[in-house]
């Protein structure tokens, strides 16, 4: 598949190929406290480096705590959350993998844990399709991380790659940097993200990773070759 412009997928990591632990866990710990489940909840929260997602809840929550003893306190609840609800690789990601890897363009994964949590754990039998150098990047201490990803790790130009989340804060930086972006919105219950990507613009979005297909590529590529993707 010859692609025109598009040069790198970076695949976020939870809630696209992994199942998202994050957001039901954020529900509980604020609901535990009395606190309404809100879209600035929501919003503030997830997708932040730890430490701010910490001051988020605590301001949310109105805890007289550090952002540092509340992000503690919250990943407590998440251990609980994911004994009942493990962490696991979404069904049928490798021939997405595999279609994407077609392309010529490298893939890069990335998230907010280190690479030994989040890749090498459970992603380790799809590597061969990331790129040899950077299969993972953290993304903890500089999200959203688009800029980061684009120009300081790959050095790429901003159209030149595409970033596939399910969070509507990353297509909202990818809209202003002019940046590819396939949305995966978070679609449990409790989850805003797909009336917010509408509300941002996002063209193309898809249910699950594995509904990206050959054509939505080309329409990408086409988007961003023309500068008519946002």
């Amino acid at each position: 598949m010859k692609l025109k412009k598009i040069k790198l997928f970076a695949i976020d990591s939870d809630g696209v190929v992994l199942n998202d632990t994050y957001s039901p866990a954020i529900k509980i710990f604020v609901e535990s406290l009395g606190v309404e489940y809100t879209p600035l909840i929501e919003r503030s929260v997830w997708g932040s480096p730890q430490i701010t997602a910490g001051h988020n809840l605590a301001l949310a929550c109105k805890l007289p705590y550090s952002g540092e003893k509340v992000i503690k306190d919250f990943f407590k609840i998440r251990e609980q959350y994911i004994k009942d609800h493990p962490v696991e690789v979404h069904a049928g990601i490798e021939s997405t993998l595999e279609l994407l890897n077609s392309t010529g363009a490298k893939l890069t994964c990335y998230g907010g844990r280190n690479k030994e949590y989040s890749f090498d754990r459970f992603l380790t039998p799809y590597a061969k399709y990331f790129d040899k150098d950077k299969p993972y990047i953290d993304i903890n201490a500089f999200r959203p991380g688009v800029f980061e990803i684009v120009k300081e790790e790959f050095k790429l130009n901003f159209d030149e790659v595409v970033f596939i989340d399910d969070i509507n804060r990353v297509a909202e930086v990818c809209k202003a940097l002019n940046t590819g972006f396939i949305g995966v919105p978070a679609s449990m219950p409790h989850n805003f993200q797909r009336e917010e990507m509408m509300n941002t613009g996002v063209k193309f979005m898809v249910n699950k990773f594995t509904d990206i297909t050959k054509d939505i590529i080309h329409q990408v590529d086409r988007a961003l070759s023309n500068s008519s993707l946002w």
